[in-house]
């Protein structure tokens, strides 16, 4: 049962701060980029490959890595984001953005991972 109050309690948190982030990001890109969704998302790659490589333990891994990240990151409005850009046909956005989230979220994971394990 505490596992689960700390992941719900983490999930809110990364939630709020997703929402805080994102939003002040998108405010300063006025080229329909969703650089909010992409600076939140390889932020969270980056973050929870660090958490994983530094080996936190099981209970602050729940709130941190499971609740906080598994929030502040997201998946699904990454997928929306990639439906819309295709239906409006804007290609020239959406091809960059996949790449950038793709390779760049893969890339910044194993820095995290590694930097963690210094």
């Amino acid at each position: 049962m505490m596992t689960a109050l700390l992941i719900a309690i983490g999930g809110f948190l990364g939630a709020i701060a997703r929402y805080i982030v994102s939003t002040w990001m998108n405010k300063k890109s006025s080229k329909g980029f969703p650089i909010g969704t992409l600076f939140v998302n390889l932020l969270g790659s980056f973050l929870l490959g660090l958490i994983v490589g530094q080996g936190i333990s099981s209970g602050f891994y729940s709130f941190l890595g499971i609740g906080f990240m598994g929030a502040f990151t997201t998946f699904s409005t990454f997928k929306l984001e990639n439906v819309q850009l295709r239906e409006n046909k804007k290609h020239t956005i959406l091809y960059p953005y996949l790449a950038y989230s793709y390779i760049g979220g893969i890339l910044l994971a194993f820095a995290g991972i590694s930097l963690g394990t210094l």
